[in-house]
């Protein structure tokens, strides 16, 4: 499955901080229409994401009903991104 979708960074305080972007609803919808195929625990579902020329791996969060892509610190760096910015966000959930 692969999607596309535009969002703002946004940052979390928590004991471990990170960046992220939420996944809108309609996407949030498809992939959790696939999450019992592809989850590993706790929601979290496999992705390679891609912004901008910057590819990785990593897991989608489940939150509120939704799922948020964390975004490395490496990604941020190499694509000049800060807190607020909107970025286009392209994931294939590996299956």
């Amino acid at each position: 499955m692969d999607l596309r979708f535009t969002g703002e960074i946004w940052f979390w305080r928590g004991p471990a901080p990170w960046h992220f972007v939420t996944v809108p609803d309609e996407q949030c919808a498809a992939i959790e229409s696939a999450s019992s195929l592809v989850s590993y625990g706790w929601g979290m579902i496999p992705v390679t994401a891609r912004i901008g020329r910057t590819d990785w791996t990593t897991s989608l969060w489940p939150k509120d009903g939704r799922y948020i892509v964390p975004i490395k610190t490496a990604v941020r760096r190499g694509e000049n991104l800060e807190i607020g910015d909107t970025v286009t966000v392209s994931l294939t959930v590996d299956a």
